[in-house]
């Protein structure tokens, strides 16, 4: 494809301020785009991104001694006005990638039956419950998300919750050549607001909840909603169908979103009596999974669900309501619901059951909200003490970590506070901010058997906490690693460490097992 014609795809705001075109050729062929150096091959177009850390402006050398045919920058620098190659300035080149990179896979995201799922919590769970009704349904299915992306009987780490445009699209054709039929994916508000999403048309979006997160980013709740509705206003595509958790909040706002933009309006509710088209009726949660009867459009149905947790029937629920708008039978519903895998990291259990240990949980909760969710729905299915570690990220929105802890602290009878992933903070520093919602128990710091109802203990090695937090666990008491979940690694400084939760308790299980 020729240069000139991606860049027709940039819309009136993302128009080229300046186009240097040297004596070489002035519209080349466009054989691929790449936005790392280091992936750069013959032919490509590379397009030069500002982050956080690093800036695409500092490698257009290397990009060019690796042979890409034109540059697509923010400023004409003196390294890029040398250059014997095309290069194009334009004022945002993040969202002009998206569009770019649109065009050059052809718009695929046309070619499937698109559900984006958005939210604070719930996002991964809800996105493998409606994998696993759509495969159920007939669907050869594509899965994106924070854990993994999944289609044709591949698996791959994912490394953001909602890929970058680029490699988005590039994916989106991919699944196309491998025959996909629908895809599910979590969209998150830093791909909403990055653009990473642009140039795709969903039939489905869904809302699950909001509860404070990324206020580091966002600065302020409104400015985090305001990036969670435009999955609504500006990416619907026409016919499409909004699934919208109206027992939350903030849905009045993605209400007025998405009847705005004329799709179809399909409301989900635990209130049985309240006025929505998928409704909670009754059900009982249990530490092997839940038995639950909903109403879809006024049928009731029974549901088995293995995924533990009370606060996992609004992801039902809002699962359901996908599968509504995808037109899929009730008892197809049923078998997939019934059917789906246990989710990594999504209050997965470790171990086996065993009458001399306590059972242990874990889970990514990493909010206020998700973490008081998750120690409640435990809380009733606990016969005895529930043990809670936690920690709270570095380098990320500091006043959410006493609130945790509150939520922490009034739900627990027991809880070590230990480092999750510090990043560049101190991790000292974290805990003291983390100690800060942790006054209403009493601090130990004595003998590691210490275990007095009502207290706490900070154990900065997160290794050596998750030992002591088992070690506490009596047989019938229940044992929670929040925070990490399906992550298997710990980011301290710039640096990645494998470090897995899951790997840790079992490990500790195991040890302690009477031989």
């Amino acid at each position: 494809m020729r240069l000139s014609e991606l860049l027709k795809a940039l819309p009136s705001e993302l128009t080229p301020e300046q186009w240097i075109r040297p004596h070489a050729s002035t519209d080349p062929v466009i054989r691929g785009i790449a936005y790392d150096s280091r992936s750069v091959s013959q032919g490509d177009l590379f397009v030069a991104l500002r982050g956080s850390d690093v800036d695409g402006h500092d490698f257009l050398q290397q990009a060019q001694a690796l042979g890409c045919a034109a540059l697509l920058v923010e400023e004409a620098t003196e390294a890029s006005q040398s250059t014997p190659i095309p290069v194009v300035v334009v004022p945002d080149t993040r969202r002009a990638l998206a569009w770019v990179a649109t065009q050059f896979y052809g718009q695929p995201s046309q070619e499937l039956r698109l559900a984006g799922i958005t939210g604070t919590n719930g996002k991964t769970s809800t996105t493998h419950l409606v994998e696993s009704i759509l495969s159920r349904a007939g669907f050869a299915v594509g899965l994106i998300g924070t854990v993994e992306i999944r289609y044709a009987g591949e698996a791959f780490p994912a490394v953001n919750t909602t890929p970058e445009s680029l490699d988005l699209q590039r994916l989106l054709r991919s699944m196309i050549t491998r025959d996909v039929e629908a895809v599910v994916m979590e969209v998150s508000s830093h791909g909403l607001e990055l653009g990473r999403v642009t140039g795709c048309q969903f039939c489905v979006a869904a809302f699950t909840n909001l509860s404070q997160d990324h206020l580091d980013f966002h600065g302020n709740m409104e400015s985090y909603l305001q990036s969670k509705i435009q999955l609504f206003a500006r990416y619907l595509a026409p016919g499409s169908t909004a699934v919208i958790n109206v027992d939350d909040l903030a849905s009045y706002k993605i209400l007025q979103a998405a009847r705005s933009a004329n799709a179809r309006v399909l409301r989900t509710t635990r209130n049985p009596d309240k006025e929505a088209e998928i409704r909670l009726l009754e059900s009982d949660c249990r530490l092997e999974g839940s038995r639950v009867r909903v109403a879809l459009q006024g049928r009731p149905l029974d549901l088995e669900m293995p995924l533990i947790g009370d606060f996992n029937l609004e992801n039902l629920l809002v699962a359901c309501g996908i599968a509504v708008a995808f037109e899929i039978d009730p008892d197809v519903i049923a078998e997939g619901v019934r059917r789906c895998p246990q989710v990594p990291g999504r209050m997965e259990r470790i171990g086996i059951d065993d009458p001399e240990q306590p059972t242990v949980i874990v889970d990514y909760a990493h909010t206020p909200d998700a973490i008081e969710k998750l120690l409640l729905a435990l809380r009733s299915m606990t016969p005895g003490r529930l043990v809670t570690l936690f920690g709270c990220g570095g380098d990320r929105d500091p006043s959410k970590r006493s609130l945790m802890a509150e939520a922490v602290a009034r739900n627990s009878d027991l809880v070590v506070a230990t480092s999750d992933n510090p990043r560049t903070e101190d991790p000292a520093s974290i805990l003291r901010d983390v100690e800060d919602g942790l006054r209403s128990l009493e601090r130990i710091d004595g003998a590691p058997e210490s275990g007095a109802n009502g207290t706490y203990r900070v154990i900065q090695d997160r290794r050596e906490a998750i030992g002591h937090a088992i070690s506490l666990g009596r047989p019938g008491d229940l044992v929670v690693l929040a925070g990490k979940g399906h992550e298997d690694y710990q980011i301290v400084g710039r640096s990645k460490f494998p470090f897995d939760d899951r790997r840790e308790a079992a490990r500790h299980l195991s040890e302690a097992r009477p031989r």
